[in-house]
This record gives C-alpha cells, sequence and structure tokens, in this order.
C-alpha cells in the first residue's frame, strides 16, 4: 500500500489556524503541535509496510499572502523525522480544493499507476502506530475503501483499492460523505481502530491524554507530540478542553 501524507508547508497561520483562533494556543504554539505531529506520523509509516508518499502542498495552492518554496520546508521536516529520504517519495498537490487535491492523487495511482491499494494518512494523528497502518492495508484486501473515524465525524484515514467520487466534497476527511460516496459506487466498506487528530480541541485533549498514556506503557507512537504538549504546559481541563498546567 501506498501511504500518503498530505502535508502543508509549516507556517504560522496557515496550518492549524483554527486551533489556535478556538483555544488558548498561540499560532506559534499550534504550529509546534503540526510539525510534532508530522514528525510522527511520518515515523510511524517508515516503521510500516507501507510506501511513504508525502504530498505536498505547492506555492501555487497557498494562500497569496504565503510566499517561498513549500518543498524546502516539507524535506527539511521530513529530514528531521526521518533522517534518510531516500525511500520517500515527494509528489505536489494539484487542484483548486483539499478534495480535488487528495482525489486527484488518489485516482492518479490507482489508475494511471495501476498501485493495488492507496491510504491517505491525515499528518494530525500522531498516535497512529505502524499496527493500525498495516491493518489498515490487510483490511484493504476484504474491502474496496477501509475509513478510520477520528474526532468530530471526520477520518484520520482513508484507504483505497478503487477511486470514488470526490467532486464536490469540501473535505476529504468526513466520514459519512466518504462513505456514501463509497456505497454509491457499489464497494464495501471496512473501518479501522478509531484515533483522534490535534485538528481540533477535542482530538487534541484526546491526543494528549493517549499520548501520555502510551508514555507510561513505554510505546513510542505520538512520543514528539506528547513531549512538545508537555513543554508547552498543556492539560486537559474539564469538558475536553486545553489548559495550562
Amino acid at each position: 500500500m501506498i501511504v500518503v501524507v498530505p502535508v502543508s508547508p509549516p507556517r504560522e497561520g496557515l496550518v492549524l489556524s483554527s486551533l489556535a483562533d478556538r483555544t488558548i494556543l498561540t499560532e506559534t504554539e499550534a504550529l509546534e503541535l503540526y510539525e510534532a505531529s508530522v514528525v510522527d506520523t511520518l515515523r510511524s509509516v517508515a516503521a510500516s509496510g507501507g510506501d511513504l508518499l508525502v504530498n505536498y502542498r505547492d506555492e501555487a495552492t497557498l494562500p497569496d499572502s504565503f510566499s517561498g518554496d513549500p518543498e524546502i520546508e516539507i524535506r527539511e521536516l521530513a529530514t528531521a523525522a526521518l533522517g534518510d529520504l531516500e525511500d520517500v517519495r515527494f509528489e505536489r498537490q494539484v487542484g483548486s480544493t483539499r478534495a480535488a487535491r487528495i482525489g486527484n492523487t488518489v485516482t492518479h495511482l490507482l489508475e494511471r499507476e495501476d498501485v493495488g491499494n492507496v491510504g491517505v494518512l491525515e499528518p494530525t494523528a500522531p498516535l497512529v502506530g505502524r499496527t493500525e497502518i498495516d491493518g489498515a492495508a490487510m483490511s484493504l484486501r476484504r474491502h474496496d475503501v477501509v475509513l478510520g473515524p477520528s474526532s468530530g465525524g471526520r477520518t484520520y484515514f482513508a484507504g483505497f483499492g478503487e477511486p470514488i467520487d470526490f467532486t464536490e466534497a469540501d473535505t476529504v476527511p468526513e466520514l459519512a460523505t466518504l462513505a456514501e460516496r463509497a456505497d454509491d459506487a457499489g464497494l464495501g466498506v471496512g473501518f479501522a481502530p478509531m484515533l483522534p487528530t490535534i485538528a481540533t480541541e477535542s482530538g487534541l485533549c484526546a491526543t494528549i491524554a493517549g499520548g501520555r498514556a502510551r508514555a507510561v506503557t513505554e510505546r513510542s507512537a505520538g512520543a514528539t507530540t506528547t513531549a512538545i504538549a508537555d513543554d508547552l504546559g498543556l492539560r486537559v481541563g474539564e469538558r475536553e478542553s486545553i489548559e495550562r498546567k
């Protein structure tokens, strides 16, 4: 399975901006968490049996207020995560919306390159481990589409053995939308274990709690993100809210 990780250039105001708008986090802190999450996610893919493809946003897909070469920044982040990038494939995203960009990548790999299975893994799911990735790949042998549910009705993983209709979808990670599109195409749908992402406050709370629990049991998934959350003095407050220690 080719595991596509769609990564945005790590810049303040571009990544996790809604998290900074709605929580106590500053844009700088949101950026630090994003970078840490990307590191954890890439390391898990590299440790799995999947082939890593970093699908990066290039300058043409960024808002006008952001300039520069995103590929250089993303390669630097991948190098910090993995060191050697010899086995890592980098491809720029093509399309006017996020759904279109992801859809174009999945469809190209399945139909033009004749790849057997493609999985799209959100870079904001640092608790994902090689067990979940390899398990999803195994599940794709039995199902046409495999979805990994996440926070707020979204997905952290979407795997495809056959393409679906990505048009007119606001965002690819919506669980119900993907399931409906797969069903409309007559495709069988399977599900991976649920994991949170740090894209929402409730998801960040679950990630912090889950990361600290994993640290107690000496599991490495999410270690970088957990360390950054600790450095920032973040804790889970009442009603799934982020607080300072």
